[in-house]
């Protein structure tokens, strides 16, 4: 979603992305540069650096120093915060809040016995609603039905997206598809919440491989990465290339994005717009 928001927003406005940096190995305000590495700004804020270096990336565990920080610092028309709603002591203007289709936030239940860190009534904060990783097919009568279930207030709008995986496989060495994969011997390698989709797409791609999952953000230790380096062929996601690139040369990535269903891009586009326009 980040940089879905990038690219809405990156041709007219001066942007910069303000991260917690989860599980690096750095503490404060840091501010990337070119030469900054991933374990210094952790996993996912490197991963929109290395793919947007004209973007100002910062991370910093108090949200409110670190705006503070951009602010002086760069001076950027708009801050995007990832992972923030339920940071109570920053204020947004505008602000997303993502829900996952076979797990609706209305279904969810509290820390640790679900995934939810605020209250349920708290959405109403939201100005956009997106309900993620979607089936393709979605039927307009289900997307209604999901809607009454969430209830949107008036000032509210709620969209549906789906995971859109690319076939042509970005790696070190250049860029290989999904075919040219079908003889050899391949390893998914996965560091994310939940590799359930990616799996699935490959499943449907018809092709065959070993699954070595592990937790989020995981850093590879000098035994996991000696037991890769003898694997003929990996797959694994963007955000785990980032971490691995250095020490893996047969090692590919599976881009994926966000895709709208029905005319979610011209509400999502429009509702952007409109905020931003309000605020300049």
């Amino acid at each position: 979603m980040i940089e879905l928001l990038i690219k809405s927003l990156r041709d007219n406005y001066k942007i910069a992305v303000l991260s917690r940096g989860y599980r690096r190995k750095s503490i404060g305000f840091l501010l990337a540069t070119d030469e900054i590495t991933v374990e210094k700004l952790g996993d996912e804020p490197y991963q929109i650096k290395s793919k947007f270096p004209d973007i100002f990336v910062a991370v910093d565990a108090d949200r409110r120093n670190g705006i503070k920080q951009l602010e002086q610092m760069v001076a950027p028309d708009v801050i995007l915060l990832d992972d923030a709603f339920q940071h109570r002591k920053v204020k947004p203007d505008f602000s997303i809040l993502l829900t996952t289709y076979a797990n609706l936030y209305v279904d969810d239940w509290y820390l640790p016995t679900g995934n939810l860190r605020d209250s349920k009534a708290e959405a109403n904060r939201a100005d956009l609603i997106v309900i993620t990783k979607c089936p393709q097919e979605l039927s307009l009568s289900v997307q209604k039905e999901i809607r009454e279930r969430i209830g949107p207030k008036s000032h509210q709008k709620a969209i549906f997206s789906y995971l859109n995986y690319t076939k042509v496989l970005k790696g070190k060495e250049g860029d290989i598809t999904l075919d040219d994969l079908k003889n050899k011997q391949i390893t998914l390698v996965t560091g994310i919440a939940n590799p359930a989709p990616l799996v699935a797409y490959l499943e449907a791609m018809e092709l065959t491989f070993d699954h070595m999952q592990f937790n989020d953000h995981h850093f590879f230790t000098e035994r996991e990465l000696d037991v890769l380096k003898e694997k003929e062929c990996i797959l694994t996601t963007e955000k785990d290339f980032v971490r691995l690139k250095k020490e893996l040369s047969q090692l590919f990535y599976v881009e994926v994005s966000h895709q709208f269903l029905g005319d979610g891009k011209q509400l999502f586009d429009t509702e952007i717009l409109k905020f931003m326009t309000r605020n300049s």
